[in-house]
């Protein structure tokens, strides 16, 4: 299992029945893959779809049917399209229940670096900025380092993405939740130390005297 499965089964349990949640581009789309058997999610993309499901199988492809990053999904029974404008005013109006979002940084209290490196060519934000403020939780789904450099930040030296702090921090490594006290450490991954995490991190942790190990979810979903 790779360091991007990990993070999306792990992401998975924090699915629950009935929510309305947005998967951003990259990494967290994995996370479609791994809605525990029997649960109803209904998946939103901020191009104007709610109700969409993991990458069609190969042969089943609908070039129109594509998520906020362009990449290829199917839609469910009961799906419904609309513009991008009703899109983000469910977002901004509060109704998504949770955001999967990746990261460039996360600093020491939970703000979000996502959207640009400057001097590099940017793509654009997308719908990150809304959703960081307007979605009811903001879980973030990124691997721990990056070309050997922390991606848990002290201070952040990219652009933040918005004034509000995430929810949790999901890595290959660890479960770690941002507090008014700082970064706490849940979860590790299995076979994982806790000096591994704090060696592999850049701010400083909350750890507990005992660190649970992290559940992975089941099987993926056809």
């Amino acid at each position: 299992m790779d360091a991007k499965e990990i993070i999306a089964r792990r992401v998975a349990l924090e699915l629950r029945d009935g929510m309305l949640v947005n998967l951003g581009i990259g990494l967290p789309t994995l996370v479609a893959r791994f809605i525990p058997q029997g649960m109803s999610v209904a998946m939103q993309s901020e191009n104007g779809l709610i109700g969409f499901s993991a990458p069609p199988p190969d042969g089943m492809e609908n070039r129109d049917l594509i998520d906020a990053g362009g990449g290829l999904i199917m839609s469910l029974p009961g799906a419904a399209s609309f513009d991008s404008a009703t899109s983000f005013a469910l977002i901004r109006g509060g109704h998504v229940d949770m955001a999967v979002l990746g990261a460039l940084q996360v600093d020491a209290a939970g703000h979000l670096a996502s959207w640009m490196i400057p001097g590099k060519f940017t793509p654009g934000m997308g719908g990150a900025m809304d959703l960081v403020a307007g979605a009811k939780r903001v879980i973030i789904a990124m691997q721990h380092v990056a070309k050997s450099e922390p991606k848990i930040v002290q201070t952040l030296t990219l652009p933040p993405t918005a004034a509000r702090r995430v929810s949790l921090i999901v890595t290959e490594l660890a479960v770690i939740e941002p507090t008014d006290e700082g970064l706490a450490l849940r979860e590790r991954a299995p076979g994982v130390s806790v000096a591994d995490i704090v060696a592999c991190t850049g701010a400083r942790l909350i750890v507990p005297e005992v660190t649970p190990e992290m559940p992975i979810v089941g099987e993926e979903r056809a």
